[in-house]
């Protein structure tokens, strides 16, 4: 299916993997280097900020987005310990346990969403592409580096960690309020949906942006209409996230050349998982900036963009 937004042409279509099918949009050419974008926690193909699309597009890259499973148009899965009555306790469980470090019960693993990352590239017969997480999308593409490592020609990794958070490197306590807020009360109305996250954008994202406009109303709206009411697949990719297995041994094998960018100030994933991710990534080029937090907005892109188009280049 071709469709034409305001700035681009695009295809869009779902692939499988197993019983879990995943949307996808392709913006191409065919004929341009691949890039397999993945996304954060919650987020929808459609979060990917157009300034960055529209910066490979014109550098001859061909950015392929996809939402992950339990978002947008893809898959949801269904779960008895996520309905209503039982949400919270379930995120709250899945908290102690891990900080007692006991096994924790999740629907899927940050593998089994590679799997599904994966599965786009097959579907449009690409072999080998260029991977670029973000958050929980970085901790997917670690996965994909790791263990697909001849489907991945360079790997970039931005705001996000080879650890499971906790305490020591996660998120502070103001942002995890936040978002256990999220998954307890995901049923919320649009307009209250819509205050959530300009409170959650304004505590991870660049400092002075203004975030009480039509358009960032307009944005959130166009999300939440597109996932549909639903949103209790936040919770289950949270606790994916903490049940998933250690990741460390697995990004110790990425071969791939790699760049990793971060912000000094990241209030959901501290700076300090970027140096220990860099120093178990062989010959790996760490980039940190210091007025950048979790979000890559314009002022943000324009600090690095240069340097992942050389990362990319070579």
């Amino acid at each position: 299916m071709f469709t034409n937004s305001d700035l681009f042409s695009y295809k869009e279509g779902t692939t499988q993997n197993n019983d879990i099918e995943i949307f996808y949009r392709d913006y191409g050419p065919d004929d341009a280097e691949p890039i397999l974008l993945v996304q954060g926690l919650g987020g929808q193909l459609i979060n990917w900020p157009q300034h960055l699309i529209e910066y490979l597009i014109d550098n001859n890259f061909r950015p392929i987005v996809f939402d992950n499973r339990d978002t947008g148009l893809s898959t949801r899965v269904v779960s008895d310990s996520f309905s209503d009555e039982k949400r919270g306790n379930t995120i709250l469980r899945s908290y102690i346990r891990y900080y007692l470090r006991l096994p924790i019960k999740s629907e899927y693993t940050i593998d089994d969403m590679a799997n599904d990352a994966v599965a786009v590239l097959d579907d449009l017969n690409i072999l080998q592409a260029h991977v670029l997480g973000i958050s929980m999308g970085g901790m997917i593409a670690q996965i994909i580096a790791s263990s697909y490592s001849d489907r991945t020609k360079t790997f970039t990794l931005i705001a996000s960690t080879a650890s499971t958070p906790s305490p020591l490197n996660g998120p502070t306590r103001k942002v995890r309020k936040l978002l256990m807020d999220r998954t307890k009360n995901p049923s919320s109305t649009i307009d209250q949906r819509v205050n959530r996250t300009r409170k959650i954008f304004s505590e991870i994202g660049y400092q002075g942006v203004d975030l009480n406009t039509d358009e960032f109303y307009q944005n959130v709206v166009s999300a939440v209409k597109r996932g549909g009411k639903d949103d209790t697949g936040f919770g289950r990719q949270l606790t994916a996230i903490l049940g998933s297995e250690n990741r460390l041994d697995k990004v110790k094998s990425i071969k791939a050349p790699t760049l990793i960018i971060h912000g000094k100030e990241d209030p959901l994933i501290k700076v300090k998982n970027a140096y220990k991710t860099s120093k178990l990534i062989k010959d790996s080029k760490l980039i940190v900036i210091s007025d950048m937090r979790h979000l890559i907005e314009p002022p943000v892109f324009d600090q690095f963009k240069q340097d992942l188009l050389k990362h990319l280049k070579n």
